[in-house]
């Protein structure tokens, strides 16, 4: 190890491209690893998901588009279109003391609005990891249609 720590100022002044890439992987995976806890919404599993429909009875938002919410959503959930989403409508606002679930088709879209939910003062913020698509791959029962 004593030998490695002497070594390595010289590998460094060899190889500095090679060492600046390292330092940006390194710092690329600790921030990609620390960001998910520093975030004001959790993320559900379709499993984590149920549990919370069967304990609390949450507010589900879907923001698919139109087409694909009318395929397949989580039975229960309210089509929202993502243009038309708005924290401070009146009907969204008085429940702020319920969890929120936020669901589209395949997880990633949601960030903005949960972010936005969060500053709107939700405390209890959620989205569905991997969006409907994760939901019917754990062969949970979809509704179809409006």
């Amino acid at each position: 190890m004593n030998d490695f720590l002497h070594t390595l100022p010289t590998f460094v002044g060899n190889h500095l491209a090679l060492s600046a890439l390292f330092v940006i992987l390194l710092l690329a995976v600790i921030v990609t690893q620390l960001a998910p806890l520093l975030r004001k919404y959790k993320e559900l599993t379709p499993a984590g998901l149920t549990l919370l429909i069967n304990r609390e009875n949450p507010l589900l938002i879907d923001l698919s588009a139109r087409a694909d919410f009318e395929k397949a959503h989580v039975p229960g959930a309210r089509h929202v279109l993502p243009s038309q989403f708005d924290p401070e409508h009146k009907n969204l606002a008085s429940a702020k003391e319920l969890p929120v679930v936020l669901i589209d088709k395949d997880g990633r879209g949601v960030a903005g609005a949960a972010n936005r939910l969060v500053k709107a003062g939700f405390s209890r913020v959620y989205v569905l990891g991997g969006g409907i698509f994760a939901w019917q791959q754990a062969q949970l029962p979809v509704a179809k249609g409006k």
